[in-house]
């Protein structure tokens, strides 16, 4: 049985706060809350609420003020002499550098965040950390590394009753099921998910599997109507809580599912948005994948053949150094899609 979802980010004198509380709310009363430990000369409570400010920044797409903000907390938790605390900031650290495509810088602080949270005694700031693990790993195609451990979260959530990593484990494993090219299995993952973030109350985790139920849907059956009314309704989750990112792959999505029905120049439409979206927040995956799906939409619009070929060759060569594999065998497919020559990577 699940307990309603909780943000354990949310510390010190922000734990009244809820999962779905708007990141915009986030910040204001968690830079105040700060500002208060910091006059009072209370570096521990400083580095909690910091925390709140590092992840609100990140998630609506302020790297840099992120950067900072995590930085802080890790200084006034080291003050503080606060092990678990700095392990947060870690944890907040490294999922901000690989959400910057940054992915060894990604993988050393969140191996780092782990470590000192099993020191600390935190056993939630070590399964986050090592979901963050896992998930750097997912993200660039190394499903035979992380599989495993994914199944160990999932496992280790579940017995603990907690649905919102309950649901983070589902969604990961699911989208590793639908990208090796078992939608069942993937459909069955993304609805249970579903199911528990919708009964937990976690807004977010609903959004994202409702992503993957309509990205299965669309590949799978051709379902683009039913598809598109379950983005719109993660949309809106997304918009009322200003999770910028989430956002900008919903509607990278929708360009998905509008391309995979031939609507090319609505799919144009929403690659163009996202790609947008993504920039704002230098994000390099998602700008990666939009403008993947951009090119192949204007390919099919008339694009000159030229432009598509040097379009799509330029993506191969930053997806190879970035190290995102997955992302770089989707390219390939697109190029034997239109039948042009793969450069060799230099």
């Amino acid at each position: 049985m699940y307990g309603k979802a909780f943000a354990p980010e949310y510390q010190g004198a922000l734990t009244t706060l809820s999962v779905n509380s708007s990141l915009v709310d986030v910040l204001a009363e968690g830079t105040e809350r700060l500002r208060e430990a910091e006059r009072a000369g209370r570096p521990g409570e400083a580095a909690r609420c910091g925390l709140a400010v590092a992840e609100a920044h990140r998630r609506l797409g302020h790297v840099q003020e992120a950067d900072r903000a995590w930085k802080a907390s890790y200084r006034a938790a080291r003050d503080a002499g606060d092990t678990a605390a700095m392990a947060w900031a870690l944890w907040s650290g490294g999922t901000l550098a690989r959400q910057r495509g940054a992915f060894p810088l990604a993988w050393r602080l969140l191996g780092l965040a782990a470590e000192l949270g099993e020191r600390g005694g935190d056993v939630v700031v070590r399964g986050y950390s090592l979901a963050g693990l896992a998930e750097t790993g997912r993200i660039q195609g190394d499903y035979a590394a992380v599989g495993r451990l994914h199944e160990q979260l999932l496992a280790e959530a579940r017995k603990r009753g907690e649905a919102r990593h309950t649901v983070w484990a589902l969604e990961g494993i699911a989208q590793m099921h639908r990208n090796t090219g078992d939608y069942d299995r993937a459909y069955a993952l993304f609805a249970e998910a579903a199911e528990i973030a919708e009964r937990a109350d976690d807004r977010r985790g609903h959004a994202w599997a409702l992503r993957g139920l309509a990205d299965v849907l669309s590949v799978r059956d051709g379902a683009t109507e039913r598809a598109l009314e379950l983005l719109a309704e993660a949309e809106a989750t997304c918009r009322a809580m200003s999770l910028s990112s989430a956002l900008a792959y919903n509607h990278k999505m929708q360009g998905n599912v509008l391309y995979r029905a031939g609507r090319h120049a609505e799919a144009r439409d929403r690659y163009e948005l996202a790609l947008s979206e993504f920039r704002t927040m230098n994000e390099p995956r998602g700008e990666a994948l939009s403008r993947l799906g951009l090119a192949k939409s204007l390919a099919r619009l008339g694009r000159d053949r030229a432009e598509t070929a040097a379009e799509l060759a330029d993506l191969a060569r930053t997806l190879e150094r970035s190290g995102l594999r997955h992302a770089r065998e989707m390219v390939a497919r697109a190029q034997r899609e239109f039948a042009l020559e793969p450069e060799a990577v230099r």
